[in-house]
């Protein structure tokens, strides 16, 4: 007899379907000590039961399929008890895997006889309740598999059929609804010019700019009048077109963002606004120089004029030209779908791109702002006919304290509200530079031109 380490080894190559068979046929053998030898061989054992295709006393063919399983049918017998104590048979279905979608399972529940002591009909064979669409199975610790619990699927999941063991991950650019049970594409959000902020802000926008460009036909139609001419009329003219643009510049931050929008709206603000401050700085400097000069012996009669003024404003807004023009060729800013900002949405917004070049252009408008300050603060107590100086110091005030504001409400604020912050900034500061240095002016060439004389103008303290 062969050890039982062979047979185990031999057990190893028969397939689970023929396992039974090559069992019999070796214990058979073991019966037959005179025969050392199996009646056949393992390979043609498996060629013939593969192969086998009868039909039994049903009527049903059996067969081997190609995963070597049995294909039949079955049919489902309702056991009955009748009063009399027999056990009745009755066929209430069948199972046909060979018949149609939809027609291979048949069962007539109407044939069906339920025990009297089922307080349900049917009775259900289960443990927990069917899980809906948007839940998800939970298995219930110690507890048979068909116990479990429903959940619903987390953030950012769903369940689309009943009965799911584990949720599916929408797509990032979509959500899930309500229900969970179907994913969405995500809200996008932009600051537009059709809801009640976005009219606001260009409603002030576009109220600003008429009022700059008011301010700027009284200068130009009054502009042989004293007031006008002492006070540095080109450069006014400059400053107030420089403004108007800043006014008119906000209106790109509104809208959806796109890649010219985004270059342009940064760009464009820093531009205008050195403008703007290196025509404040311009005059401040000018309105020290024209009293220094006045002094007898003074050598900087020389440098009297518009030449210096000009050369100012040519030289700041060089520097922050160049600092845009390294700015756009190294990371110019662009569109950017934030989908992490906000729940269930899409943030689309204006990346800087480089955020180091982007702080570069606001710190040197911020270095112009300080320069100004500080000179127009010093030159204050000049006699009258300089008193331009007064204004500007107050307006230069005006102007740190918006920006110095914005910075930490700027990086506390979120989504489009960060957009609104900044176009408040542009307009805040942009109003304070104009109300601040103009609308003294205006009040004295429009309402008090008894004041519009060169007596009044040169008169001293």
């Amino acid at each position: 007899m062969r050890k039982q380490g062979v047979h185990l080894e031999e057990c190893k190559s028969v397939t689970p379907p023929y396992l039974r068979q090559y069992e019999h046929t070796r214990r058979y053998n073991q019966m037959q000590p005179h025969n050392r030898e199996p009646m056949w061989k393992l390979k043609r054992l498996h060629h013939y039961l593969k192969n086998v295709h009868f039909k039994n006393n049903l009527d049903d063919e059996i067969f081997f399929n190609e995963n070597r399983d049995l294909n039949t049918g079955y049919i489902i017998i309702n056991l009955v008890h009748l009063p009399n104590g027999v056990l009745h048979r009755e066929i209430v279905g069948s199972y046909n895997p060979y018949a149609s979608q939809g027609q291979n399972f048949i069962i007539n529940e109407k044939a069906i006889v339920w025990e009297s002591t089922f307080t349900q009909t049917p009775p259900q064979a289960k443990c927990s309740e069917s899980c809906p669409p948007g839940f998800r199975k939970l298995t219930r610790e110690s507890e048979p598999i068909c116990c479990f619990d429903c959940v619903p699927c987390p953030q950012g999941e769903i369940s689309n059929q009943s009965d799911m063991d584990n949720c599916v991950k929408c797509r990032e650019d979509h959500w899930p609804n309500h229900k969970r049970d179907t994913c969405i594409p995500k809200l996008i959000i932009f600051l537009s010019y059709e809801e009640a902020l976005g009219i606001a802000l260009t409603t002030s926008s576009i109220f600003f700019s008429l009022i700059n460009a008011i301010i700027l036909g009284i200068f130009i139609h009054y502009r042989d009048t004293p007031i006008v001419r002492a006070n540095n009329r080109n450069i006014s003219y400059i400053l107030l077109i420089s403004l108007m643009i800043c006014f008119l510049c906000s209106l790109m931050f509104i809208g959806r963002p796109e890649p010219v929008t985004c270059i342009l709206r940064h760009t464009t603000f820093g531009m205008t606004f050195s403008i703007s401050l290196s025509s404040i700085l311009a005059k401040t400097i000018t309105v020290v120089m024209a009293f220094h000069a006045t002094k007898p012996g003074s050598k900087l009669r020389k440098w009297m004029g518009s030449r210096i003024s000009y050369t100012i404003i040519l030289s700041c807004s060089l520097v922050q030209f160049i600092l845009c023009l390294i700015w756009l060729f190294s990371a110019p800013p662009f569109p950017y779908h934030n989908m992490q900002s906000e729940i269930g949405a899409i943030l689309i917004e204006c990346n800087e791109g480089s955020v180091i070049a982007f702080y570069c252009v606001l710190g040197f408008l911020g270095f112009l702002a300080s320069i100004s300050f500080i000179t127009a603060f010093l030159s204050r107590n000049l006699p009258d006919s300089f008193n331009e100086a007064k204004y500007i110091t107050f307006s230069m005030l005006v102007f740190c304290s918006v920006w110095i504001t914005f910075i930490p409400t700027y990086l506390s604020t979120r989504g489009k509200y960060m957009v609104a912050v900044e176009i408040f900034a542009i307009q805040a500061s942009s109003a304070g530079l104009l109300g601040c240095i103009f609308m003294s002016k205006c009040r004295i060439i429009l309402i008090r031109p008894d004041m519009n004389s060169r007596k009044s103008v040169t008169k001293n303290n």
